[in-house]
């Protein structure tokens, strides 16, 4: 089993509210298709949940009444994005449903509780792909708080030891900084922790779960000594698929643990 990350850069125009890239998502689901392989997907919520989140703080969690419609504004897009993501899964012949984890799953201080895996189990058990996705969700301690898609593919990773972790994002994988405003960055191809600790990352667009740097440090908790977890760009088509086919292609991977 491959574990599948579609990010919310790739998925959304995270610069603009609510823009989902149909044909890009479209796209992504034939090339897993064609793979043949067993996968488990999840996506990042991009523009359906970072610009609403990031305007009231929710984040942060419940601290004043009006954050209230807002969070249920974020519940309530992010469930629909899910649904266009899956829309095109199905299309594409891969039998996916959504998830969600707000109504799966709490939280405690922003950290994901999933002490309770049976319904998503029995899904793939039927051979059903659960779909999961960065969301709000009601914390012990916060109220609510956001726990990120890369917080679920934590969680994945313990439930299933996939063979293989890839997260699919806009850019060719790690740089020594953001190649969207440094045309002196350079690609990093491979990760280990102590790489990681001498490398400035930032990110161009409004990101309320941690940016590149963040994501690194998750992908090398990842890591172990039969698995690698790897950082491609899902904007250059059929580099999915080649990745997913045991091919060679630019990306960079995380190795080593953390």
């Amino acid at each position: 089993m491959i574990l599948i990350k579609l990010g919310g850069s790739v998925i959304t125009d995270k610069t603009a509210y609510r823009t989902f890239r149909k044909e890009t998502v479209a796209r992504l689901a034939g090339e897993i298709k064609r793979s043949g392989e067993d996968v488990l997907i999840v996506h990042g919520a991009g523009s359906f949940g970072h610009v609403v989140s990031k305007e009231y703080g929710i984040q942060k969690g419940y601290s004043r009444p009006e954050q209230i419609p807002a969070a249920a504004r974020v519940i309530c897009d992010c469930c629909e994005l899910s649904s266009m993501v899956v829309e095109e899964l199905l299309a594409a012949g891969i039998p996916a449903a959504t998830v969600p984890i707000t109504a799966a799953f709490v939280a405690d201080g922003g950290k994901l509780i999933a002490d309770h895996d049976e319904p998503i189990k029995r899904l793939t058990d039927l051979g059903i792909i659960p779909v999961m996705y960065g969301d709000v969700i009601a914390d012990r301690s916060m109220g609510f708080s956001i726990v990120s898609g890369d917080q679920i593919m934590e969680m994945l990773c313990r439930m299933y030891s996939p063979a293989r972790v890839v997260f699919v994002s806009d850019i060719d994988g790690l740089y020594t900084a953001d190649p969207k405003t440094d045309p002196s960055a350079e690609l990093i191809r491979e990760v280990t922790k102590d790489t990681l600790a001498h490398i400035r990352t930032a990110s161009s667009v409004d990101d309320v779960t941690g940016g590149v740097g963040a994501k690194m440090e998750a992908m090398l908790r990842m890591t172990s000594e039969d698995r690698d977890c790897v950082l491609i760009n899902g904007n250059v088509p059929g580099r999915l698929y080649s990745l997913l086919k045991g091919h060679d292609v630019i990306c960079t991977s995380a190795k080593g643990g953390i």
